[in-house]
């Protein structure tokens, strides 16, 4: 592999990580402080997408659409915590796998019959547009680099909003012992819903970041939520320095592990077997990863207690 295809994968692998990170922190706190298992976190990334590409064809303008989708996407979470998620909150983890894949076949169902089935698509903005020289022979696109920014900014936001805030501070409470902060007398519905809306809003902030780069069509959040659940194991459950490890290493392991294991198979096997084993291998790569991880660290690199 040439040094400019290494430094693109490993960009791209990057902006992949981003994205995994900004699903799975919200995908963590929910699980890791509510104990809740939301197979709906998915469709919640979908939904941003949708709901940016809707805010840019009333406004026609992308800024006002990525704020008008981030309001429209803590809105929607709210509500369905509202009438769907907190009647889920003591019911046993069958239940709550039962009723968020119902959601996921209602929104998915339901953006069919608003949007339609085709793929559509929010244009880059003209601040965002073209591409820089990173070194000889490499351009890559300013959106892309924006993207990766944008997610380390919210990372680093993160870190000071649960590291040094109070509602941060009940939060990796809860994440470590749930029933010891409810008997403190901490409203543990509200924080429930706090949490709950905060990772909605994250979940369609990549939906809406995505969105330019990305086909927007239904079922776009059904892959990216089995990563970030194997993000979360990784990481460990709860911890958000965890997540955002976890989800740049996956995005690196993926992105890298699909362009090398072909060649490093081609030196083993013949090129015709070698063709057919790398990809199948590539695309089993996470998963050893997150298989020796529990082997190793059965509550993940980082469990949230020693975040």
């Amino acid at each position: 592999m040439s040094a400019t295809l290494l430094a693109v994968q490993t960009l791209n692998g990057l902006q992949l990580g981003v994205l995994l990170f900004l699903i799975a922190a919200g995908l963590t706190l929910v699980f890791g402080v509510m104990d809740f298992i939301n197979l709906a976190h998915g469709v919640q990334y979908m939904l941003g997408a949708y709901l940016a590409v809707a805010a840019y064809q009333t406004t026609g303008s992308f800024w006002s659409a990525l704020l008008l989708a981030l309001v429209l996407s803590l809105f929607f979470g709210l509500v369905l915590e509202f009438f769907v998620f907190r009647h889920l909150y003591d019911r046993d983890h069958l239940d709550q796998v039962l009723a968020t894949f119902g959601v996921i076949l209602f929104l998915n169902e339901a953006v069919k019959v608003v949007w339609g089935a085709a793929p559509l698509s929010l244009p880059i903005p003209e601040l965002l547009g073209g591409s820089i020289q990173l070194m000889e022979n490499l351009r890559y696109p300013v959106y892309r680099i924006a993207l990766i920014a944008s997610g380390l900014g919210v990372a680093v936001l993160l870190y000071v909003l649960v590291t040094r805030t109070r509602i941060g501070m009940l939060v990796r409470a809860g994440a470590t012992n749930p029933d010891i902060v409810a008997a403190l007398g901490v409203n543990i519905r509200r924080l429930f819903m706090i949490v709950f809306g905060f990772g909605t809003m994250l979940a369609g902030f990549a939906g809406i970041m995505a969105a330019p780069i990305l086909s927007v069509e239904p079922g776009m959040g059904d892959n990216l939520l089995i990563l970030a659940f194997v993000v979360i194991v990784i990481g460990g459950i709860g911890s958000i320095r965890g997540a955002f490890l976890a989800a740049l290493l996956i995005g690196l392991v993926d992105t890298l592990g699909r362009s090398l294991t072909t060649d490093v198979a081609r030196m083993l096997l013949p090129p015709a077997a070698a063709n057919d084993v790398g990809p199948a291998i590539a695309s089993m790569l996470i998963y050893i990863l997150m298989a020796g991880v529990l082997f190793f660290r059965p509550s993940g690199l980082f469990p949230a207690g020693r975040s």
